[in-house]
């Protein structure tokens, strides 16, 4: 491998409305700033990455305590500090160039937001577009045309599977009317995600989650889908870290057990407040680590403790640390699985390619995804329209699932063909 070494650099953003107040963590997104890096090397090759910011998601703290636009702001001049550390960091893989400039990013953060305890997925979110245009750039150097070929050899067994479908989880957040959930079962999706962590005090957030489950499993239980042993729905949950307390998590699932939605319940994302490490093999369902897994030492950590799977955010956290948190998993043969950002659809495809090589979810035998940027942003058929693949079948949402052929992986969902749109950013 050719070591690179970065002489120039950029970086650009835009805003894009969502359609409606987006809950989560307690709180509402009105809109994402796509983030937009560019690195050129000294042989001349350059590339482009593109992320999406999530304030609320990498520290919800800092988030209500800042304007949205101000949030988004302290992100995007971290991306700018962070691009002056790679011109100054020869790399061989950007596995190495993450590995040697985080120390110094982490010192810069606190400096940038003026937060001591600031959450690391501040700074992984924010180094989104960037590892990704070292990704690019590094194929380039290297004469790579393919995800399959750029995966270092370390991290190749955890990704070496070919899935012919992923099923598609959708997001149900806590306004979403359940008309709109009906339709979705129409079109054939058939795992559920279910936002929960209500805005409120922890008595407030418990109710206001078991009167929406409630809702949605009398809403949905007569459905039934062609995609499971018995038919039945599937419902996962996402917290993202709100319950303080494993005894309140308790009385939810013993809410689902009472109105019998509880045995159609996959798994349960990131439920507790980062500060509570209670064992959670007894509770009966599967847990998955999220936003308190940011390095390897995290995943080892939610393992002893009795998490069964962890969530894979190729497009929040780098798919750099993705990569090495996959392999991690494997060791202990725990399974993966990809959660959204909520991310324009360029990371889709970048998040399809690590969700397409993870081994097959147990209880549903595919890979497993979610994405909800169709639902939320305004201008989504025309950010999906940029990419130069658009239209392509495995870009379709088909019954709950998108559908994999050869082609998908011969192009790797089309990443190397950065859109237009985005190199214009960089043309005075």
């Amino acid at each position: 491998m050719k070591t690179i070494r970065v002489v120039n650099t950029g970086a650009e953003f835009e805003r894009e409305k969502l359609n409606g107040p987006f809950g989560f963590k307690g709180a509402y997104l009105s809109e994402l700033w796509q983030a937009v890096s560019k690195l050129k090397a000294t042989s001349g090759e350059s590339a482009i990455g593109v992320a999406t910011q999530s304030i609320l998601y990498a520290d919800a703290d800092l988030f209500v305590n800042n304007t949205e636009p101000g949030g988004n702001a302290l992100m995007f001049v971290l991306v700018n500090e962070a691009l002056k550390l790679v011109k100054e960091t020869p790399f061989q893989h950007p596995v190495e160039l993450m590995e040697k400039i985080m120390p110094a990013l982490q010192e810069t953060a606190k400096r940038v937001t003026g937060k001591e305890d600031l959450n690391q997925n501040f700074i992984y979110n924010a180094m989104v577009s960037i590892d990704n245009a070292a990704w690019l750039l590094y194929a380039k150097e290297n004469g790579i045309t393919s995800f399959d070929d750029m995966v270092p050899a370390p991290y190749q067994s955890a990704l070496k599977h070919h899935n012919k479908r992923i099923a598609i989880m959708y997001q149900v957040p806590y306004d979403m009317p359940m008309s709109h959930l009906v339709n979705a079962m129409k079109e054939g999706y058939f795992v559920i995600k279910i936002k929960t962590g209500f805005p409120g005090s922890q008595e407030v957030m418990l109710a206001r989650d078991m009167e929406r489950l409630t809702q949605i499993h009398q809403t949905l239980k007569d459905y039934r889908t062609p995609h499971t042993a018995n038919g039945k729905l599937i419902y996962t949950m996402d917290a993202n870290g709100r319950y303080e307390t494993k005894s309140l998590l308790l009385k939810y699932l013993d809410h689902a057990k009472k109105i019998g939605a509880l045995d159609q319940v996959l798994l349960y994302e990131e439920p507790f407040v980062g500060s509570n490490d209670e064992e959670v093999g007894d509770l009966g369902i599967r847990i998955a680590a999220d936003e308190s897994v940011h390095v390897v030492a995290d995943a080892e950590k939610r393992i002893a403790q009795g998490y069964g799977a962890l969530v894979l955010k190729g497009i929040a956290k780098t798919l750099s640390q993705s990569m090495k948190i996959a392999a991690f998993a494997q060791e202990f043969n725990i399974p993966c699985l990809c959660a959204d950002l909520t991310v324009n659809p360029v990371l889709v495809e970048w998040h399809k390619n690590l969700a397409a090589r993870i081994a097959p979810f147990p209880g549903i035998g595919m890979g497993l995804m979610e994405t909800n940027g169709d639902l939320n942003y305004e201008n989504w058929e025309k950010m999906t329209g940029y990419q130069k693949l658009a239209g392509a079948s495995w870009m379709q949402r088909k019954n709950g699932v998108f559908e994999l052929n050869q082609d998908f992986y011969n192009t790797s969902g089309g990443i190397y063909e950065v859109p237009r749109h985005y190199e214009e950013m960089f043309i005075s």
